[in-house]
C-alpha cells in the first residue's frame, strides 16, 4: 500500500531537508511546495521575500490541482511526499482536506506530520546557503513577521509532530516511517 505523506511546517523547519530523507528512506516521490511555486515565481519575475499577487498564486494553485491529478495515475504501491507551509487561517484546513480526498480516491494511507522549531533557530536558518538554492525565504525578520500575524495551523488528530531542532533529518525520517507502520 503507498502512503502519503503531508509535511506541514513554518519556513525553515525543514520541510524539505526531512522529506528528502524520508524519500531516501521510502522510495516516495518528493512534491514540495517549491516544485510547483518556484516555476511560477520564476516565471511572474516574484523574488522569495516579496509580495505574491492573488493572480500568481492562482497560477500555482492551477500546478498544484495538476500534480493532484496527475497523483491519480501512478501504481496504488507508490507514495508521494508534499509539504506546506499552513498559516492559522481557517482557509488552510481546505489544503489538508483536499489530500485526504486524494488519499480517499487512491485508497492509500494518509501521514500527517507537523514540523516544530522554536524562532530563533528559525531566524538562524533563514541565513543558510540551501535556503538560496530555491526560492525561499531568506529574511530572519519576515519568518519573525509572519509567524507573528499569521501563525501556524494547529496539527489534526493523529498527526505526528515532530521538533525539528531537536532532530536530524534521518531521525525525522524514521520516526515518520515508524509512525507510518513502516518500521524504522
Amino acid at each position: 500500500m503507498g502512503h502519503l505523506f503531508h509535511l506541514v511546517g513554518p519556513p525553515g523547519s525543514g520541510k524539505r531537508t526531512v522529506s528528502k530523507a524520508l524519500s531516501a528512506l521510502t522510495g516516495a516521490a518528493l512534491l514540495d511546495n517549491h516544485l510547483t511555486n518556484d516555476p511560477i515565481f520564476l516565471a511572474a519575475g516574484v523574488s522569495s521575500n516579496g509580495e505574491v499577487s492573488a493572480e500568481v498564486w492562482e497560477l500555482c494553485f492551477a500546478v498544484r490541482k495538476a500534480i493532484r491529478a496527475a497523483i491519480l495515475h501512478a501504481p496504488p504501491t507508490l507514495s508521494h511526499i508534499f509539504t506546506n507551509y499552513l498559516t492559522a487561517e481557517e482557509r488552510e484546513w481546505s489544503n489538508v482536506e483536499r489530500l485526504r480526498e486524494l488519499v480517499a480516491q487512491r485508497g492509500v494511507a494518509f501521514v500527517p506530520v507537523w514540523l516544530t522549531c522554536p524562532l530563533p533557530e528559525l531566524e538562524r536558518r533563514m541565513g543558510l546557503p540551501e535556503r538560496l538554492e530555491r526560492e525561499k525565504l531568506t529574511d530572519p525578520m519576515k519568518v519573525r513577521e509572519l509567524l507573528a500575524n499569521a501563525g501556524n495551523l494547529p496539527a489534526p488528530p493523529g498527526a505526528l509532530i515532530l521538533d525539528t531542532s531537536t532532530l536530524t533529518p534521518e531521525q525525522s525520517a524514521h520516526r515518520i516511517t515508524e509512525h507510518a507502520g513502516l518500521g524504522g
